[in-house]
């Protein structure tokens, strides 16, 4: 049996390779990726690297030919281009008669006005449209997205957030990825939609847990998104991100990422990494 991952050598789709060879024969491995040069030490150790890239369709007939599942990493960049990218995906897919599909999406994809949501929404309908099985991987939020905030607390700077009371699932990056690679693994996930998601958190109880890591406490600013804008253009956010992390705060007050489901841990087969585990990471490092 092949399986395939598309973005392998990204964040995410090299922790669910990386996964993926404990448990699976190199030789039933494929990567796809947009440049095979970067998956280099893959290669080295039997993995097959094909070139897939989304912009060009036709690499991707190649990269998922043989392929019996296959797992979907959502791309970067703006939602016209993902949303281009991710079709051409899926088309490829069903023209190389993949038998499953798994796709890394957002929580309450169907319904939720998170900005990033739409995206997700218009390629789960692909998928469906095509008529092969599939799995969607509704993520909430890697807790690893917030080390910049962390890295900022530690050097005594205050949590700002616009995002009031709104709670967050927060969980590891390695353990959605760890998720993904048994769904691909396993079997009785034909056509299934996991909410996979940590306990929801308010900012306040998340920094009260890196509280807790670093030793001492954190404010916790609460302003309004206007003021957040500028704080984050001041601390050295781009300019072309300052709507991208706005949106981010908004998201989390309208309650999008305020979601309860033990499908995580589900998919683990036992609890979720706790999030303090996570955040000492980043803490160590920088106290090394």
């Amino acid at each position: 049996m092949k399986i395939a991952i598309t973005g392998a050598t990204g964040q995410f789709g090299s922790l669910v390779v990386e996964a993926l060879l404990k448990s699976v024969p190199v030789e039933d491995l494929v990567v796809s990726v947009r440049n095979p040069d970067k998956a280099s030490d893959l290669k080295a150790g039997g993995v097959e690297v094909r070139q897939g890239d989304f912009d060009k369709p036709e690499t991707l007939d190649v990269a998922f030919a043989g392929v019996d599942r296959l797992l979907i990493v959502s791309a970067d960049g703006d939602n016209e281009t993902r949303i281009r990218q991710h079709k051409a995906a899926v088309a490829a897919a069903a023209k190389a008669g993949v038998g499953f599909i798994a796709y890394t999406s957002v929580g309450h994809a169907e319904k939720s006005e998170l900005f990033l949501a739409e995206v997700h929404r218009v390629t789960e309908e692909a998928i469906r449209a095509t008529g092969i099985p599939y799995s969607f991987l509704r993520n909430n939020w890697y807790m690893e997205n917030e080390v910049g905030s962390i890295q900022g607390v530690v050097a005594g700077a205050p949590w700002v957030t616009s995002a009031g009371s709104g709670k967050v699932g927060w969980a590891a990056r390695g353990d959605y990825a760890e998720a993904a690679a048994n769904v691909l693994t396993g079997k009785g996930h034909e056509n299934t939609v996991y909410e996979l998601s940590g306990k929801p958190l308010t900012q306040e109880e998340l920094t009260g847990i890196i509280s807790d890591v670093i030793g001492k406490e954190i404010k916790v600013m609460q302003v309004d998104d206007e003021a957040y804008a500028k704080i984050m253009a001041e601390v050295g956010v781009p300019e072309a991100a300052i709507p991208i992390v706005v949106a981010i705060q908004r998201g989390i007050r309208e309650g999008w990422l305020d979601i309860e489901s033990s499908d995580l841990e589900k998919l683990l087969n036992g609890p979720a990494t706790p999030l303090a585990d996570v955040i000492r990471n980043p803490v160590n490092s920088l106290q090394a």
